[in-house]
């Protein structure tokens, strides 16, 4: 998409939505302050949805040609293979983390959303065919949470799923209702109700449903409402997704937009950045000073991801998100030159 023809809001509500990325996981810091259980219940009950749900309405145009397919191989599969080992060593070695085996089967920590984009991105071509992958994929959604196997993190890939389809079959005109005055208005009691509700999350959920990712054999909740738990907390999330989008400004807001299309290095170079202060001690500090260690902690991943994302270090990062495609592209210029300047050479004779 050139930038010409960029969806500003899309690109400031990409923003926001890897910032509290950043937040949600810079806040397992500080685990000491009871406020951080409230403020990462709040985030995970629906910025993850948010998220999954603007991927599938920017998939709509992704079908099985070559062109996708390449680009598909480029920009996930490639920078899966190679951060999923580096974080998992830098994990073990440098955060001295207990973190085990195998990588890439079972991905770790924040990979896990490259592969199961990458999934999503693969039957999106079928289930963007009819409005019924939509039901569906809510009664799978739902059937997900029987599955206890963690390899390509398909719990994920299965709880998620309505948020994708969701995004794959939204159209403009939808998305242009978050605009209305009457939905603004209503937005900012929505996020209230559910502020609240992350208060008392492990009274009417658990906050292990919050990252759709464990199976209700190991939630404590019965089995006979834990489908209707699932529902509520999905409901819960798609509610706090559209009442956050609707507030985020749709006109341009320079430098904050422009940084809304680097997401990819801040999603895929934060995680090292917070372990390296978890292996200096950051929790230590947090624990004797709970309340500011959880101010300077969020104020320091908003600080993160502005700064991963500024001209400077995206320029230095955003090759190694996507090796292949940046060597493509420094090889054609190169040939893009030498034939210019074989068009402008004076010839003899």
């Amino acid at each position: 998409m050139s930038p010409a023809s960029r969806d500003p809001w899309l690109d400031n509500v990409k923003m926001v939505l890897v910032t509290l990325v950043v937040i949600g996981h810079a806040i397992g810091l500080v685990e000491a302050s009871a406020g951080s259980h409230w403020v990462y219940d709040f985030i995970y009950l629906w910025h993850i949805p948010a998220f999954v749900f603007v991927s599938g309405y920017l998939s709509k145009s992704f079908e099985w040609d070559r062109r996708r397919l390449k680009s598909l191989f480029y920009t996930l599969a490639i920078p899966y293979l190679l951060f999923e080992p580096a974080l998992f060593y830098f994990r073990r070695e440098v955060a001295h983390e207990g973190v085990e085996g195998p990588i890439w089967l079972i991905p770790h920590w924040t990979m896990w959303y490259l592969i199961v984009l990458l999934m999503w991105r693969l039957v999106t071509p079928i289930l963007k065919r009819h409005w019924l992958f939509l039901p569906l994929s809510v009664i799978v959604s739902l059937l997900g949470g029987l599955w206890n196997d963690d390899t390509l993190m398909i719990p994920r890939f299965l709880g998620l799923l309505p948020f994708f389809v969701l995004g794959l079959h939204l159209k403009p005109r939808h998305l242009a209702h978050l605009d209305d005055v009457w939905v603004r208005v209503a937005a900012v009691p929505a996020l209230v109700g559910i502020g609240v509700m992350a208060v008392y999350t492990d009274t009417w959920a658990e906050t292990a449903l919050l990252w759709y990712d464990t199976g209700y054999a190991d939630i404590p909740i019965d089995n006979e409402i834990v489908f209707q738990t699932r529902l509520t907390v999905m409901m819960v999330g798609l509610l706090g997704a559209f009442a956050a989008m609707s507030l985020i400004p749709r006109r341009s807001l320079g430098w904050f937009t422009t940084m809304g299309t680097a997401t990819m290095v801040i999603y895929l170079f934060h995680g090292f950045v917070i372990k390296t202060f978890l292996a200096l001690g950051w929790p230590d500090f947090t624990a004797a000073h709970p309340i500011l260690g959880l101010v300077v902690t969020v104020i320091g991943a908003v600080a993160l991801a502005l700064l991963l994302a500024s001209p400077p270090v995206r320029r230095v990062l955003e090759p190694l998100t996507n090796p292949l495609g940046t060597l493509e592209k420094r090889r054609d210029a190169h040939r893009e030159r030498r034939e210019a300047a074989r068009s402008t050479a004076p010839t003899s004779g």
